[in-house]
């Protein structure tokens, strides 16, 4: 059986044994889509600094009925990973409304979780649609948290996660495992603020498509929140069938709707995205973490 496969039949099996512990969150509802509504006009998430890649290796920007130069499907979104984003400083801010606090819930760390670098631009230079996650954390009252820490990790394009503490994250794959792709952390502004520049996540099966995340507060301690973000069911069957850095890989073989981990987190843990100018994906999240 091939290695990568071999893994995801053991992730399908390990997450129908998983339970949700529920605590206090803030979140949305589904996402929007470039479709559904626009951002509130706003000035820019100010992002800072961004780490990457060079950007004469930038991907292309596709546009709807055209190919990529190597002749691949596209779909309107950037390909070629986030050396593809032409000003992501510039996007808008999508926190302007007064947040709006919901049940969300705690779920696994799961297996592939290791330290994680600070850092903005997460993706080592591999390759996918890029994606700037901008997410706010609150505090029991929904106000920002200045100073908290946040952690991401998830998947590449192929469905692998990079190195982890045992061969099983990776399939024993030597480039995964000499490598610290889409892991990364930040530390909030005095607006609760956070921004990661990466790429959308690819699927493994047994699991819907997902981005692991671990927050903790400024007085240190442990973890106040770990949980998982996850996407709007239209959004990822539009990728995986039609870009060319997912379409190779088919569809996923288990919907939001059919994860055991989405079930307990539900709709709040959708994330709502736009497509912005240079066809990156703005996505974002308000997470009360006490």
């Amino acid at each position: 059986m091939d290695a990568k496969y071999s893994r995801r039949d053991v992730v399908k099996l390990l997450g129908t044994s998983l339970v949700a512990l529920p605590v206090i969150g803030c979140g949305g509802g589904e996402g929007t889509g470039t479709d559904g509504g626009s951002l509130a006009d706003a000035g820019a998430l100010d992002g800072g600094p961004v780490e990457g890649v060079d950007a004469g290796d930038a991907g292309s920007v596709a546009e709807d009925g055209g190919t990529t130069p190597d002749g691949g499907v596209v779909t309107g979104w950037a390909s070629g990973g986030t050396a593809s984003m032409v000003d992501p400083d510039s996007y808008p801010n999508p926190f302007t409304a007064a947040a709006s606090c919901a049940l969300y819930a705690n779920s696994t760390l799961g297996p592939c979780f290791t330290s994680a670098p600070l850092r903005r631009d997460v993706s080592e230079g591999y390759p996918g649609l890029p994606v700037r996650l901008a997410l706010q954390l609150l505090d029991a009252s929904c106000a920002p948290i200045s100073g908290a820490r946040l952690e991401i990790w998830h998947t590449r394009n192929s469905g692998l996660y990079s190195e982890g503490p045992t061969s099983f994250c990776t399939s024993g794959d030597a480039d995964a495992e000499a490598h610290s792709y889409f892991r990364g952390s930040q530390v909030s502004d005095a607006d609760g603020l956070v921004a990661f520049d990466t790429c959308f996540p690819g699927w493994y099966s047994g699991r819907a498509i997902h981005i692991h995340f671990r927050a903790y507060r400024s007085d240190g301690g442990a973890a106040t929140k770990v949980s998982q973000l996850f996407f709007p069911p239209a959004l990822i069957e539009e990728l995986f069938a039609s870009h060319v850095d997912y379409a190779e890989f088919g569809q996923p073989d288990t919907p939001n709707a059919r994860d055991s981990i989405y079930s307990g987190v539900g709709t709040s843990g959708i994330v709502e995205y736009e497509r912005m100018s240079d066809g990156a994906m703005l996505a974002w999240k308000q997470i009360r973490i006490v």
